[in-house]
């Protein structure tokens, strides 16, 4: 069923889809496409049509067509609604649901949105959509990207006339926009229905929608909690029209509505919560929490903000137990429930610390998204989790309230009246906190709860939000503890965001030191000295590139803080890669320390280590990329082996010298992306049985079983001689004077694309122009690269990742050498 102003022709897609599956020996789906009266090429009837009446229309066509089911029903727009309506009366012929951007329900005390209210603003109703055609062309403007000609006049045809588009006005009229409105008692009688129905449901939704937010899609999941979801980034309301949703659409029905052995209510296909993961389905387990409340007595250090205002803050385990209590109890009291989303704006420290470990005790998800995402970013996050609850500092609120992210806002800084009422603020924390008084708790989580959603850096396309347990939280906690030996006394000085709320959950003391989190840059040689040395800690996690400036400070040490670093006995490069001589430079400041660089992301925050020896080691291997290291504990490692055009097609397996994509398996792996489906099946295409996540990163296993990462999937060339990772070449090139960082991309058409050279000078050299390479650099980099180059480009500053600074962006390099080559405009890339 269409939506308004559209009409059947937004489904044309689907048959070909149809064809094209059943022709390869797919089920034959017979598509029913209707016009609704009044609508495209349907008679008109002369008067508006309520909602109640066109769900009749439906049930009256239906009847005689003769449809005896199954039948899966498919709505956009206010097509969705009578779809749905349709689905709510005919239980007994319903096989599935599938929607595009809808939206079934509105709270009473809100306004309809912006864009609607001014559809159906007295006279401004008929004038925008019937007598011109103002409604259907700003519809059908809302593409992404702009429709063809020929597409937008294919969805005008029906509507040339005034006469012909009284149906459009009709729709707009029929908007229950009050709770008194004719059609509202039937839209909320469809929204109870929906909540009752058990079978498999698909929600394709366009996040640019200006209309159908993702509050609706909100709405929708918490009433089909089981259905598979997928926001296309980048799409809007004509979701349709802006992504292939088809052929997801027939792989869904295949694999999950013509499945006859997942009882209705399921959700077919995906283990269910209990067997999630190996910490899931039974083993051993034990809370985030626990080794803070046993230690709920001890009066001594357990968290250290060196930022914090006014000087270094101390909150002891005791102190730190007893607010982590206080808050869940004061969340839970405020109305914070089990499963409830919290967004969590504040810096890292103390209060952040005794936040996370709040929510996750009353079984609330919390909410992660990094800072460095900028406000694009952070904003695309914040709809896409859609939290139900946010808490944060001043900066934060300020952020939601001016972006106007989702979620009841609660305040962790103090704020007068005025600027609550500014900042959109309902409840401060310390009134919450003082709520919670009594510390009266409900039930703990299960294992198998959803409990956060850490957001991916973007440095690989889009932020994406990555769904843990309670079980895979503890299961990285138990490996990363058992790995690193920390134990009560080992005391952790984190520059990492990520790893620094792990130490309460350790069991030792964590200091934050004095740096901008969300710019590792900022951090200092005496920054980290002055950490270690107040909190005593043995143990040192920093981001590459704070080690950079690390380094680049070490100059200012004195001789207590260089004491300090030399009782360190582990130092850990997390977050990206790191040369042997930049991980050398750091060890050399903490010289009893083993230093070791673990390869990890978001989806398994460690997954292999090795250690700056196992590095050097690995320098006189034949072996192109980077030597990343083995499996850690019961973590598990293949390859699926890349064919003639770059696709990681072979059957994955731990041959060693095979490239291809990296697979991995651990108790503490993700257990999904939140509202990724799409995401979550390409990740789990073709893997063994178990749960295992395709990386996007390429490389090979050696002899030894050591991993080494060649680069990204999407960054690797396909040239004549077939498939070329670019990390392998990239080391050679970097030994050639003169040259600090080099990126080699593919230039041309996939199958005969040239290989491409873009190096970035030291940063004390003269600034050198974009462009061609001067001659002398451009021989010396081509006699070093084991591969043909077809040119060598001088970039002054590499474009890089937001969150780590340090991850170079091929994909926007090979753009911009495409274009220095064909002779465009050269600018910075």
């Amino acid at each position: 069923m269409h939506g308004n102003p559209t009409w059947s022709y937004l489904w044309r897609s689907l048959v070909p889809a149809t064809l094209d599956a059943a022709a390869a020996g797919g089920p034959a789906w017979r598509v029913v496409a209707v016009d609704q009266l009044d609508m495209g090429f349907s008679a008109r009837t002369g008067r508006h049509r309520t909602l109640p009446e066109r769900v009749r229309d439906l049930d009256a066509f239906t009847t005689a067509l003769g449809l005896t089911g199954p039948v899966v029903v498919l709505g956009h727009d206010w097509g969705g609604v009578v779809a749905l309506g349709w689905a709510v009366d005919h239980p007994d012929l319903l096989a599935g649901v599938a929607l595009l951007n809808t939206a079934i329900a509105h709270p009473d005390d809100e306004p309809i949105p912006a864009p609607l209210r001014a559809a159906t603003a007295g006279p401004v109703l008929r004038l925008a959509t019937s007598t011109t055609r103002a409604f259907l062309e700003t519809t059908l403007a809302l593409a992404h990207p702009p429709l063809p000609r020929e597409v937008a006049d294919a969805f005008r045809a029906p509507y040339r006339h005034a006469d012909d588009r009284a149906g459009i006005e009709g729709f707009v009229a029929d908007i229950p926009g009050v709770s008194t409105h004719p059609s509202a008692p039937e839209l909320r009688r469809i929204a109870a229905g929906v909540a009752a129905l058990e079978v498999p449901a698909l929600l394709q939704w366009g996040p640019r929608d200006p209309v159908f937010r993702d509050r609706y899609l909100d709405d929708l999941l918490d009433r089909l909690p089981h259905a598979r979801v997928h926001r296309h980034e980048g799409a809007g309301h004509l979701v349709a029209e802006d992504v292939d949703w088809a052929r997801p659409l027939l792989g869904w029905l295949g694999e999950e509505v013509l499945r006859d052995d997942a009882p209705r209510g399921e959700v077919p296909g995906e283990p269910t919560a209990a067997a999630a993961s190996p910490a899931d389905a039974g083993a051993p387990w034990t809370p985030l929490w626990d080794r803070l409340d046993a230690r709920a007595d001890d009066p001594g250090p357990a968290v250290l903000d060196m930022a914090a205002e006014g000087g270094p803050r101390t909150v002891s385990w005791r102190l730190l137990a007893r607010q982590v209590r206080r808050i869940a109890a004061g969340l839970h009291r405020t109305g914070v429930r089990r499963g409830d989303r919290v967004s969590l704006l504040v810096q890292p420290g103390p209060t952040l610390t005794a936040l996370v470990y709040a929510c996750l005790r009353i079984g609330a998800v919390v909410v992660v998204a990094d800072a460095g995402l900028g406000p694009r970013g952070l904003t695309r996050a914040q709809r896409g989790a859609q939290p139900d609850w946010v808490v944060g500092q001043t900066k934060g609120l300020t952020a939601a309230r001016a972006l106007g992210w989702p979620g009841v806002r609660i305040a962790a800084d103090p704020l007068g009246p005025a600027a609550r009422r500014a900042l959109g603020v309902d409840h401060l924390l310390l009134d919450v906190a003082d709520a919670g008084r009594d510390e009266v708790l409900p039930p703990e989580p299960d294992a198998a709860d959803e409990a956060a959603i850490l957001f991916t850096s973007g440095s690989t396309g889009p932020a994406k939000g990555v769904v843990y347990t309670h079980a895979q939280l503890s299961a990285l906690r138990d490996v990363l503890g058992a790995h690193f030996e920390v134990g009560p006394d080992s005391g952790l000085v984190t520059g990492f965001a990520p790893f620094a709320l792990l130490g309460p959950a350790l069991g030792t003391r964590s200091v934050t030191p004095d740096m901008d989190v969300s710019a590792p840059r900022t951090l200092t040689a005496r920054a980290v000295a002055d950490a270690v040395r107040a909190s005593d800690a043995g143990i040192v996690f920093l981001s590459p590139a704070a080690i950079l400036n690390v380094v680049a400070t070490a100059d200012e040490l004195g001789p207590d803080d260089r004491a300090a670093l030399g009782r360190v006995r582990t130092f850990l490069s997390t977050g990206a890669p790191i040369s042997a001589e930049l991980l050398g430079s750091a060890a050399a400041l903490m010289p009893a320390a083993d230093a070791h660089t673990p390869y990890g992301m978001t989806e398994c925050l460690l997954v292999t280590d090795i250690t700056l020896d196992g590095i050097r080691a690995a320098a006189s291997a034949p072996d192109a990329g980077v030597c990343v290291g083995r499996p850690v504990g019961p973590g598990r490692v293949l390859v699926s082996a890349l064919d003639a055009d770059g696709a990681a097609t072979g059957a994955p397996s731990d041959a060693p010298g095979v490239l291809g994509e990296v697979l991995i398996s651990a108790p503490h792996l993700k257990a999904h992306y939140d509202r990724l489906w799409l995401t979550d099946r390409a990740a789990e295409r073709d893997v063994p049985a178990g749960r295992w996540h395709r990386t996007g990163d390429v490389g090979h296993l050696d002899a030894e079983g050591l991993l080494w990462i060649e680069g990204r999937l999407a960054h690797v060339l396909v040239t004549p001689d077939g498939p070329l990772a670019p990390v392998g070449p990239e080391q050679h090139v970097e030994t050639v004077a003169g040259v600090r960082r080099a990126a080699v991309v593919g230039v041309g058409p996939a199958g005969v694309q040239q290989a491409v050279a873009v190096v970035e000078p030291p940063a004390d050299d003269a600034p050198r122009r974009a462009g061609l390479a001067p001659a002398g650099l451009a021989e010396a980099v081509r006699a070093a690269s084991p591969v043909p180059l077809a040119a060598v480009l001088v970039a002054p500053r590499m474009p890089t990742d937001v969150r780590h600074n340090s991850k170079i962006d091929r994909t926007r390099l090979a753009g911009w050498a495409g274009r220095v080559l064909s002779g465009g405009t050269v600018g910075a890339p």
